[in-house]
């Protein structure tokens, strides 16, 4: 079996859209309703991600990992959404839920926490949702700790509490 990671292409943005909504579904349905979930489509989430990369491409760096030829996972990571110049946000990490556990998110992250080093970033930051004890105990295990700030966004019609993790580069 053959995992490889690389930039994303214009080509892949279906993909992750539908990938990205395979990786909540399954990772978020233990403490989301079914309909929080249900909206965006893969094909809505594709949409997303064609427009979301137009306009940031420049700034922010898309991986893919693939394996033997299937789209199993990406991140996504640019600036500090607090604007910080010495830090990066890693915006996300999804993988298909068959490929928990295998190593591919740990290739991921040590890929975008590299990405971030070779932006001459010193720090990085992510936010995490609260009730997500499997991606928290993902992240803690790769360095990163709680800051203590916390917001609260919406995924469909639920609130969701988030928290701020960071980490040293």
């Amino acid at each position: 079996m053959t995992v490889t990671l690389r930039p994303a292409a214009v080509d892949d943005l279906m993909a992750v859209g539908a990938l990205h909504q395979r990786s909540r579904v399954a990772a978020y349905s233990a403490f989301l309703p079914a309909e929080a979930l249900a909206d965006p489509t893969p094909e809505a989430m594709g949409a997303y991600w064609t427009e979301r990369w137009t306009w940031e491409r420049d700034e922010h760096r898309m991986t893919v990992v693939e394996r033997d030829g299937r789209l199993v996972g990406f991140s996504y990571l640019g600036p500090d959404d607090e604007g910080d110049p010495a830090t990066g946000l890693l915006n996300a990490i999804h993988l298909d839920p068959a490929e928990q556990g295998r190593g591919t998110g740990r290739a991921l992250m040590v890929d975008a926490l590299d990405a971030m080093r070779a932006r001459d970033w010193s720090r990085a930051v992510l936010w995490v949702l609260a009730s997500n004890a499997h991606a928290r105990r993902f992240y803690e295990r790769g360095g990163w700790t709680p800051t203590g700030t916390a917001r609260d966004e919406h995924v469909g019609p639920a609130v969701t509490p988030q928290l701020r993790y960071a980490r040293r580069l």
